[in-house]
């Protein structure tokens, strides 16, 4: 049985005699393609709901509106579940977690309630204790990544001497046990996983201004254990985030003082990736690319800017990596000045691709934009307080709830998503240690 959540895993390839079971989030668009040798059957609808075939080698799931092609099994959205988890309720209060990161001390996990949006603290994990010397720079946010599998998490230390570490998460109860660190290039703001989990992406944004530069590095996996980076790129200054597309081909990296989107083909058999071959997307001088997203069906991709407050939408083709600009918005507040510094943090999407999210430090807004699922377009959908101030935020597998961390005011806070007007209703709030940052989402098996 396979639990469709994301667009985060690769559609399964069974045997002619297997019988499979797909179970969809509510009000999630879906299309399978089915192969039987040359028989093909395509299936569409929206869930909830279950659906089970019998017979078919190969399962394709893609969004509704997106034309099959050879790269449409590349567009997959499908979790794995164990046989165990596969016999419970699809959303039982006890099966998810958060993992919340506090500046660079202390990583929390917390139980998270997918009915109701509320959070329980069970677990404190140290990565930097209060001994840290006086001549050390302690850096004051790590970047965290979940495994496809949902068995590690990957923390980076961004206090000297730089490191990423390794926690096991237990499946029962979703506690951490750490494993181990693996060194880093320089400080690093963000990582990710390919999406076989093989390896780890990192990009790079030295603290130093005077020595200002940018990195990206790639490292083996080894069951949960980090190995040392075997490649490291030099980019534009500040590169503040990376991820693979959904088809694991392509990477792409934003660096916030070079203004542009840095593009590598990637090989998943051997973890290398090759610089010369697609040429970087350039944006408008002291925009500063922060982070971007790809859209569920991997066809377009958003990036926002962190000086200007812009968000550039492309078109994205998976088969060759192609982009053609076709919008861009802002999330600029009516009443902030253009020439002030809108401080853009955090891009969040839905799942089912309907809801863009950025955080506006200046004025401590989300600000939502609905997703055309045809063209690709933006529409704004208005800006929404949260607490002080949103440098990071994430949104719950099923699209339900957004939960914003106020960095100021120690504060994790739950939003309710309207799901037809993208509008953010606060039902929630849990109490944090100092700096809450980084905080993602996991389903136990």
């Amino acid at each position: 049985m396979y639990h469709v959540t994301n667009s985060s895993e690769r559609a399964p390839h069974h045997t002619a005699t297997d019988t499979v079971e797909f179970r969809f989030p509510p009000s999630f668009p879906w299309r399978i393609h089915c192969l039987r040798s040359a028989t093909t059957t395509v299936r569409s609808g929206r869930p909830p709901g279950r659906r089970i075939f019998t017979g078919y080698k190969t399962f394709q799931v893609g969004a509704p509106n997106c034309p099959y092609s050879e790269q449409w099994n590349r567009i997959p959205v499908l979790d794995p579940l164990t046989n165990r988890a596969a016999q419970g309720e699809e959303m039982s209060e006890g099966s998810f977690r958060a993992y919340l990161a506090h500046g660079s001390r202390k990583i929390s996990v917390l139980s998270f309630s997918p009915t109701s949006g509320k959070m329980v603290q069970l677990q404190d994990v140290v990565v930097n204790g209060d001994d840290i010397p006086e001549d050390v720079r302690a850096g004051r946010f790590m970047a965290l990544a979940v495994s496809p599998d949902r068995r590690f998490l990957y923390a980076t230390n961004r206090t000297a001497p730089y490191s990423f570490r390794s926690f096991a998460i237990d499946g029962t109860d979703g506690t951490l046990t750490y494993l181990g660190d693996a060194p880093a290039v320089e400080s690093s703001p963000y990582i990710t996983t390919d999406r076989t989990g093989r390896f780890l992406l990192a990009a790079y944004n030295p603290p130093d201004r005077r020595r200002r530069t940018g990195f990206v590095s790639v490292s083996a996996i080894n069951d949960g254990f980090i190995q040392p980076p075997h490649q490291v790129i030099h980019t534009p200054p500040k590169t503040h985030g990376i991820l693979p597309d959904a088809s694991n081909r392509f990477v792409l990296a934003p660096a916030c003082d070079g203004d542009v989107l840095v593009r590598f083909i990637f090989d998943e058999a051997t973890g290398l990736l090759n610089p010369n071959e697609l040429a970087p997307i350039v944006v408008r001088p002291e925009s500063g690319p922060r982070h971007f997203v790809f859209h569920a069906s991997n066809r377009y991709l958003y990036m926002l800017n962190e000086y200007d407050g812009s968000i550039y939408a492309y078109s994205f083709d998976p088969r060759d990596g192609a982009m053609s600009e076709i919008q861009i918005a802002s999330v600029r507040p009516a009443d902030v000045d253009k020439d002030v510094n809108p401080r853009a943090g955090d891009l969040r999407i839905t799942p089912d691709g309907k809801w863009l999210y950025a955080a506006v430090r200046v004025n401590c807004t989300i600000a939502a934009f609905a997703v055309d699922q045809i063209t690709g377009r933006l529409t704004p959908a208005g800006h929404f307080p949260v607490d002080k101030e949103p440098r990071g935020f994430n949104i719950d597998p099923f699209g339900r709830y957004l939960i914003a961390n106020g960095l100021m005011t120690n504060t994790a806070v739950t939003y309710e998503i309207d799901q037809s007007t993208g509008a953010l209703t606060r039902v929630a709030e849990t109490p944090t240690m100092e700096d809450p940052n980084w905080i993602e989402f996991v389903r136990l098996p």
